[in-house]
């Protein structure tokens, strides 16, 4: 079952912006996708001829979203999904991962990216078992997310709420800590936190990111393991607590380290 994304369909690919490249699309192209345009594909050379890391980064943080869901499903029994920053449409949405391991599954996706909104529709298939939407909607409002969340899922039950490489876009540290924990706050106990975000330790990975932000794209803020630790303020860290997305319950050998932390958390 799939509900219509809200808000105006028609005109929306005249809101898009193809002047400056847009993270989403880029992570689109990093990842293999065809939605994006030659900005964002000049873009991300230009980021991997800085930081050659940034492909398999990206790759590794798809690779422990599934890890993470179908843990959740399989050992901790989550049946719904809220996936706020979804980005476009690659081989493998979040909606696919977990009704893969679990075909009644309720997933809604969080954007208000204009070229995510055109493909919404692309993204809202489901299994005839289980259900997903779609939510135009500004991270900075945690309230309306959740409010407009509890059409299609039941916020009396718990949630696992995906904060995937999606933090780093709000510049400010007090309004990113506030819009987590007000998330998460909004969730019943037994909830799940599944963050992934990417780190200030590795110094060409700093300067390709000041690069992109020279652009007049949307900054992105890499920071610091003390940081990201206070998203989970409160909750209760799965093992193997908050480690490299590499790290996190491992199904195959993987010597690189790639600077990112991850982590799955419980609501008490």
């Amino acid at each position: 079952m799939t509900d219509a994304p809200r808000g105006p369909e028609q005109g929306s690919e005249t809101k898009i912006n193809t002047d400056v490249p847009q993270s989403a699309r880029i992570w689109n192209y990093w990842l293999g996708g065809t939605d994006n345009y030659e900005i964002d594909r000049i873009a991300g050379d230009e980021y991997k001829s800085l930081y050659p890391g940034i492909v398999p980064l990206a790759r590794a943080g798809r690779y422990f979203m599934d890890r993470a869901i179908r843990f959740l499903i399989r050992e901790r029994g989550i049946r719904q999904f809220m996936d706020c920053g979804t980005g476009l449409p690659t081989v493998d949405n979040t909606h696919e991962m977990a009704q893969r391991a679990a075909p009644e599954a309720k997933v809604v996706y969080v954007d208000n990216d204009p070229l995510v909104l055109a493909h919404a529709r692309a993204l809202l298939t489901s299994t005839p078992e289980g259900r997903t939407a779609y939510i135009d909607c500004d991270l900075h409002d945690p309230k309306t997310i959740l409010d407009r969340a509890s059409e299609t899922l039941d916020l009396s039950r718990p949630v696992a709420l995906l904060l995937v490489n999606v933090m780093g876009h709000i510049v400010d540290p007090d309004e990113a800590l506030r819009v987590a924990h007000g998330l998460v706050g909004g969730l019943p106990s037994g909830s799940y936190l599944i963050l992934d975000d990417c780190t200030d330790t590795d110094d060409d990975f700093n300067a390709a990111q000041r690069a992109y932000d020279a652009t007049g794209a949307i900054p992105f803020r890499l920071r610091s393991r003390e940081f990201i630790s206070r998203y989970f303020d409160g909750l209760e860290l799965e093992e193997p607590g908050l480690v490299t997305v590499n790290a996190w319950r491992p199904e195959a050998d993987d010597a690189e380290v790639v600077p990112t932390l991850c982590g799955v958390a419980r609501k008490p």
